[in-house]
């Protein structure tokens, strides 16, 4: 047999990343809702529906500082203004003069009413005195007390908000799934909402395994490794919108491992694990947490997955209150493109979060590239909108293992199990990377 074929034949026994993918998601379950105060719903994902109970604007209002008029007053189809000539540089041969009778400001509450050849002196966001339809803007005056005049005629409606304008009563302002931004927040406050019902933030639980490793703030010497993996994947939690926690190194002792993860399991609704997943002699997590015990299986499956890089991953449960375990291998290039591929859509479903995985384009390769047979490859590259339409993308240097690729990369070329070599030239698949620049 040559060596394609044993690659090929090697292929065939792992397990596609889709279906890999479904098995694990269909597991696991969005949090249950929590009602809150407007003020703390930020960052979390609705989970219900939020329909206005008030309209916005709720009364009529001026839009921009000015003078809150008849139209036909200011049109010349009205008997109260008077005509005055108009002052020198300015448009039109005459003005309009209108009697100022009151001023409204933002506060203001009394119901007033507009009569021919008057108009009240308005702020932007006081209401509207009954019979007034247009704002002129204090600039087109010259801004008078008593009495103004105006130099240009806008147009009907000009500078005014009517009542539900924006959005009427009863409106949809979200649906379930949708991130509590800043702006909807403030729809959401407009229209007289005080909380809502929303899914908690995952607390996700980072622990990083091995007696190699060793805390940051040192270079790594022969038989040590600093941890990158765990500081790495308590940002990349945080950066989906978990609560995540870093608890250090644990040593590769089997008690050590099963004690840590059980009281982790008090504040987690979801623990990462990375490094020890293969089937190597110092491979524990995959021995301690596959160990079959009283003829059961262990509490997390690992399986050869077609991913490339970092093949090997563990899914499962802990604890009484069974917190799902997401196992991640050991390389930090793996460690990161696991998180991308399983981690964080897992998080994405727990937060009840639409869609779980992130967007995806088709792009314009600029470089061949090769591919391993019978893995999909995730490739960091940095893609680019054409002025056309469209995008580019270009691989970095480095392939995917290469934690400088990874931190210049704002996409990941996807290479499927099939793709030996995609050519320069051809289309191919993205995801986009929403990091902040």
């Amino acid at each position: 047999m040559t060596a394609t074929a044993d690659a090929e034949a090697a292929a065939n026994e792992l397990t596609p990343l889709a279906d890999y993918l479904g098995s694990v998601l269909r597991r696991l379950r969005a949090l249950p809702p929590l009602d809150l105060d407007l003020t703390q719903a930020h960052g979390n994902v609705l989970a219900e529906d939020v329909v206005a109970p008030h309209a916005f604007p709720a009364f009529d209002q001026a839009a921009v500082d000015g003078y809150a008029a008849r139209w036909e007053d200011i049109s010349g189809g009205g008997r109260g203004p008077s005509y005055v000539p108009a002052p020198s540089g300015t448009r039109g041969g005459r003005t309009i003069r209108l009697n100022v009778v009151g001023d409204l400001g933002a506060a203001s509450w009394r119901p007033v009413r507009l009569t021919p050849g008057s108009c009240f002196s308005v702020a932007a966001g006081a209401p509207l005195p009954v019979a007034a339809d247009v704002v002129v803007p204090v600039e087109w005056t010259d801004q008078g007390m008593a009495a103004v005049e105006i130099f240009r005629t806008p147009k009907r409606g000009y500078g005014v908000r009517r009542a539900g304008e924006e959005l009427p009563a009863g409106a949809l302002l979200a649906r379930a799934g949708t991130y509590v931004s800043p702006a909807l927040v403030a729809v959401f406050a407009a229209t007289g909402i005080g909380h809502v019902v929303v899914r908690p933030s995952p607390r996700v639980v980072i622990v990083a395994t091995g007696d190699e490793l060793v805390d940051v703030g040192r270079g790594s010497q022969p038989g040590q490794v600093v941890d990158a993996n765990s500081h790495a994947l308590t940002a990349a939690a945080a950066e989906v919108g978990a609560l995540a926690y870093r608890v250090g190194i644990c040593d590769d002792d089997p008690e050590g491992l099963r004690g840590l993860l059980e009281d982790q399991t008090l504040r987690a609704d979801l623990i990462i694990t990375t490094g020890g997943t293969g089937t190597g002699p110092g491979d524990m997590v995959r021995r301690i947490l596959s160990r079959r015990e009283g003829g059961r299986a262990g509490p997390v499956a690992f399986t050869d997955v077609a991913l490339y890089p970092g093949t090997a991953l563990g899914f499962g449960t802990v604890g009484a209150e069974e917190v799902p375990v997401v196992c991640l291998p050991g390389d930090p290039g793996a460690a990161l493109i696991g998180f991308e591929v399983l981690a964080r859509p897992a998080i994405q479903l727990l937060a009840g979060a639409e869609p779980v995985f992130r967007p995806s384009v088709r792009a314009h390769l600029l470089e061949t590239v090769s591919s391993p047979t019978g893995l999909r490859e995730f490739r960091p590259a940095h893609v680019a909108e054409r002025r056309g339409g469209g995008y580019t993308v270009q691989p970095l240097s480095g392939g995917p293992f290469t934690l400088s690729g990874l931190a210049e990369a704002n996409g990941l070329l996807v290479l499927g199990e099939r793709v030996t070599t995609a050519a320069a030239g051809s289309t191919v698949d993205v995801l986009l990377l929403d990091r902040r620049r």
